[in-house]
């Protein structure tokens, strides 16, 4: 029996960070989203106790260092299961892009295995078992629309956004999260107004929640990187009601409610860059039926 789970990537409306923790950890405020540009993956049960990690991409790691892979040792581990499974990620989320993909897919995993296996385990125990693995895979778990704090673990469902188009850009670049935030400086960064933005949400307005929009990692990617700047300016030139980057980058993401809008800055893009998507936000949580 196989059996097949999407993986979304993620978007973040927000993004403050506060200080830096004992534990080394940053401590954030974070609004995030899921939008329908998903990975797929499909598990496999494998006569032999072991993990097997398969991918045509050939940046996706197939052995511990990929998160998928942490998340199907972890629940072997914690929960004694003596099968093994094959993991078969077909990548769509651009990968070390500030969009979740690694996360989506420990996250996507967790929720399959505990359906492989019958484990019968509930949304938030999966959320707690993910926080072990990275920051991003807690929200992971649930989807949908959410207030992360912590170091991004804790997870409090929000209001859904305004029904809008998303663009997504990704310059052709790698970026590390680590690096990022050992350049952020707190005593200068601009703090956005998390508490405004979770308000557009609950009223459903589309201008609020575009002139709320922040990232304090932004400029600090953007002073390292100059093409995440240069992909801001096309998206506002194309005419994006609001653009951001999300999470350390460096996919920018552009808003829009125009159908023929979105398809105008997606095609003006592709003569910029090769990984451009038009896609709307999920929204709504996960559920385990």
């Amino acid at each position: 029996m196989r059996f097949l789970e999407k993986a979304p990537a993620k978007i973040n409306l927000v993004l403050d960070t506060l200080y830096k923790r004992e534990d080394g950890y940053h401590e954030v405020e974070m609004v995030m989203t899921t939008v329908d540009l998903a990975d797929r993956i499909e598990l496999t049960p494998l006569k032999s106790d072991e993990i097997r990690i398969v991918s045509e991409n050939r940046f996706v790691p197939s052995d511990s260092r990929n998160l998928a892979y942490q998340a199907a040792r972890l629940i072997k581990d914690t929960y004694h299961i003596r099968e093994g499974v094959e993991i078969f990620i077909e990548k769509q989320i651009p990968v070390a892009a500030g969009l979740a993909g690694g996360s989506s897919d420990a996250a996507a995993v967790l929720r399959g295995l505990n359906h492989l296996w019958g484990l019968d385990l509930s949304l938030d125990t999966l959320a707690t078992l993910g926080a072990g693995i990275g920051s991003d895979v807690s929200f992971c778990v649930y989807g949908g629309t959410a207030l992360a704090t912590g170091r991004g673990e804790q997870i409090k469902e929000i209001d859904a956004p305004p029904p809008c188009w998303v663009i997504l850009a990704k310059p052709s670049i790698g970026v590390s999260t680590k690096a990022i935030y050992q350049n952020l400086n707190l005593e200068t960064i601009d703090h956005p107004d998390v508490h405004k933005m979770v308000e557009a949400l609950q009223e459903e307005d589309y201008d609020k929640m575009c002139a709320n929009m922040g990232n304090v990692l932004e400029p600090v990617t953007t002073s390292l990187h100059a093409e995440v700047d240069q992909i801001k300016s096309h998206m506002k030139d194309f005419g994006a009601d609001a653009v951001l980057m999300s999470g350390s980058g460096p996919t920018v993401f552009g808003l829009t409610q125009q159908e023929s809008r979105a398809h105008r800055i997606y095609n003006g893009l592709r003569g910029f860059c090769d990984e451009v998507y038009i896609v709307r936000m999920l929204g709504t949580r996960n559920t385990l039926d």
